[in-house]
């Protein structure tokens, strides 16, 4: 929830206030960035160095204030080439140190201005890890940045952010994923065909797909087992995207129906949380989330470690040692994040199904876990076989 005033640019920058209020009553005092006004949603930290476009565009963001750990944020601009979907999608951005003057040769407009074409109020010139240090002690929670010449008191603001929707509970996905089915080719010869569940889908997913030789159906997060399967897929995948896993009781029941029929499927970030729902398991809301594209994960199939993008507030309750039975065959955790063991993937034994927590996919990177794609392409290929 956002109010924005575009205001004088030359007036605004470095010189109107900005507070930033979390529902505990934390106070932290900065500069306006982006848009002026008002937004409120929940406060989270990002841990990654590079990427904030790419973070800015993820619809799994949605109704959130991301903060940056990095100090230094902005310095190669915005471009036109980057962005993971058509808008972005935070609440609203918290820096310490904006860049002055971006300097890259894509840049096209500095972030400053792209985050106030787009309407998002943030907040500049913030001790972000003292305001880190706190979310990691007390947990993510409800946050309002107030921006602007003259600001209300601030037990007037605390009340308003304590008034905000809550996290836990919310069903978002609809609310970010496509209204309308949409194609992408298969680069080169087409070899596979998808159905791609939207809850939030990144535009770098697809691509990976369509550059194995798939065609890529994204279908609403609305679509019905019938939508689905009128494309003859190969395959069926289930995207990242924001909110409550335990709301998400319609793609649960489209993913139960892809189990039984034993089509291959693969699921990312929500969509392993949906996994986790068909299959029996619970979910949990994490203290603090994964986020930041710098996460250590064993894949247990093969004792690797991956360093990798995460983008989750909330995990699966599955048990770690191991396979447990379900209603469509054993199941086992097969990556677990070596910070804290939280599970980021599992895989199906007697059916071709499988998902990770992380992102795979991740633009600007790490690409450690790209090869979860080409498991993807080898289940359909033993399907056909």
């Amino acid at each position: 929830m956002t109010t924005s005033h575009q205001g004088n640019p030359s007036q605004r920058k470095g010189a109107l206030p900005a507070v930033l209020v979390l529902e505990d009553g934390r106070v932290f005092r900065g500069r306006a960035y982006g848009a002026v006004g008002t937004t409120f949603g929940e406060a989270v930290f990002s841990t990654g160095m590079t990427g904030y476009q790419e973070t800015l565009t993820d619809p799994s963001y949605h109704r959130q204030v991301v903060v940056m750990t990095a100090p230094h944020v902005g310095n190669t601009g915005v471009n036109d080439e980057d962005p993971e979907s058509s808008r972005i999608w935070v609440a609203g951005y918290v820096v310490r140190d904006p860049a002055r003057t971006p300097s890259n040769w894509r840049s096209r407009r500095s972030l400053d201005e792209e985050l106030e074409r787009q309407g998002v109020v943030g907040i500049s010139g913030v001790d972000t890890r003292a305001l880190t240090r706190h979310l990691r002690e007390r947990g993510a929670m409800r946050v309002g940045i107030f921006s602007g010449a003259t600001l209300p008191e601030e037990a007037a603001m605390l009340e308003q952010v304590r008034q905000a929707p809550e996290m836990a509970g919310a069903d978002l996905s609809a609310e970010v994923a496509t209204k309308e089915t949409y194609v992408v080719p298969a680069v080169g010869e087409k070899k596979y065909t998808v159905a791609a569940i939207d809850l939030g889908i990144k535009g770098m997913t697809p691509h990976r797909m369509a550059e194995r030789g798939i065609e890529v159906h994204v279908l609403p997060a609305t679509a019905t087992v019938e939508d689905v399967y009128a494309v003859n897929p190969d395959g069926v995948f289930f995207s990242n995207g924001p909110g409550d896993p335990s709301t998400a009781d319609h793609p649960v029941a489209v993913m139960r129906e892809v189990l039984e029929r034993k089509t291959p499927l693969f699921g990312i970030c929500f969509g392993n949380q949906i996994l986790g729902r068909a299959l029996g398991f619970g979910t949990y809301k994490l203290k603090y989330g994964h986020r930041g594209i710098n996460q250590p994960v064993q894949d247990r199939t093969t004792g690797k470690v991956e360093v990798t993008a995460h983008n989750h507030g909330f995990a699966v309750d599955a048990p770690l040692d191991g396979p447990a039975d379900t209603p469509y065959g054993r199941v086992e955790v097969s990556h677990v994040c070596l910070n804290d063991d939280v599970v980021e993937g599992l895989r199906l034994l007697d059916r071709p199904a499988f998902s990770v927590q992380y992102h795979p996919e991740a633009a600007a990177g790490p690409h450690d876990a790209a090869y979860l794609f080409d498991r993807f392409v080898s289940l359909m290929e033993g399907q056909r076989a």
